[in-house]
């Protein structure tokens, strides 16, 4: 598959068959996503791999709890409490495997060596059919002494890209883009 073809295509996808992904596809991709640049070649990034959807629930009844108590208020925030109050709504979609992407806490840049080894993954990830999400509603509780232990994660990790994967149902529609705002300078 072409680059572009990936950049254009790749789509958050919220919708899973229960197919399982094989160990093999979930090396390809953290393979894909270690190839990213970062900072000084520091390579300061660990990946955990869950499947256990009993785990994934806990993690998601958890997260929901603290998402609610930290809200600020606005628009935005009632739209998501709709959601986050639903006792029926699992905020990894029941996908079969999430991929968390943490970083050393004492690396300078470790958000955003995570967030390219993250891009990398999910567009190795649609490239090879599979459907990526980064779930938001789960990072804030996964930088918590409580979300870190439900992981057995050490204290200095940072959690930064927990990203869903699995085989899609349906690829959602393209979405209209805004057109950039270039400033050329010089």
């Amino acid at each position: 598959m072409d680059i572009n073809e990936a950049i254009s295509g790749r789509r958050s996808v919220r919708d899973f068959t229960a197919q399982a992904i094989d160990d093999q596809s979930i090396r390809n991709l953290i393979d894909a996503a270690v190839h990213a640049p970062n900072a000084s070649n520091g390579q300061e990034w660990t990946f955990t791999v869950v499947r256990d959807q009993g785990l994934l629930d806990r993690i998601s009844r958890a997260a929901k709890v603290h998402m609610l108590a930290t809200l600020p208020a606005g628009p935005q925030s009632d739209r998501y409490r709709t959601s986050l109050s639903n006792p029926d709504f699992q905020i990894f979609y029941h996908a079969p495997a999430l991929i968390l992407i943490s970083g050393v806490a004492q690396a300078p840049w470790v958000v955003e060596d995570c967030a390219l080894a993250a891009e990398n993954l999910m567009l190795a990830a649609y490239a090879q059919g599979l459907g990526t999400c980064w779930i938001g509603f789960a990072q804030g509780y996964l930088n918590t002494p409580e979300g870190k232990n439900a992981l057995g994660l050490p204290a200095t990790w940072v959690p930064v890209a927990p990203i869903i994967v699995g085989h899609p149902t349906t690829m959602p529609a393209p979405v209209a883009r805004k057109e950039p705002e270039i400033r050329w300078v010089g």
